[in-house]
């Protein structure tokens, strides 16, 4: 790494992400992996999906080694400018306390119904037909 850190905007970096042209974001800085592609024990596709985001969390996830954070240094680019980094978006699962929204109780039951009503419609039908049957006397 040199001393001149290079601070780099999100829309630049992302604009590097492809098999001939790879640069990633892990921990607020940037690296270009281009010349690491074919050596990546995890393939050249993982690293080209790891690009136009923070890889942060892909990579400690994946438990990396000692040497390879060692070696990350020979492909440093420069720092992100983190304000240009886009908000990161979270799912976030309906509240099931607001008055909008269904007790939990009803919503099962409602399922159930979605199961047994028809097979009662079909009892009953295969009843009223067997008792309105008329029998053929040989």
């Amino acid at each position: 790494m040199t001393s001149d850190n290079k601070v780099l905007s999100f829309e630049e970096v992302s604009k590097h992400s492809r098999k001939t042209d790879c640069w990633v974001i892990i921990s607020g800085k940037v690296y270009d992996v281009t010349p690491f592609l074919d050596d990546h024990p995890g393939g050249d596709e993982v690293l080209i999906l790891a690009t136009e985001k923070d890889a942060t969390e892909d990579f400690e996830d994946v438990g990396h080694s000692e040497a390879a954070t060692d070696l990350m240094k020979k492909y440093y680019v420069g720092e992100i400018d983190s304000n240009t980094l886009p908000k990161k978006m979270t799912y976030n699962q309906p509240s099931t306390t607001t008055s909008a929204s269904k007790p939990a109780s009803e919503s099962s039951s409602s399922n159930i119904l979605t199961f047994v009503l028809p097979l009662l419609i079909l009892v009953l039908a295969y009843a009223y037909y067997s008792s309105t049957k008329k029998e053929v006397a040989i």
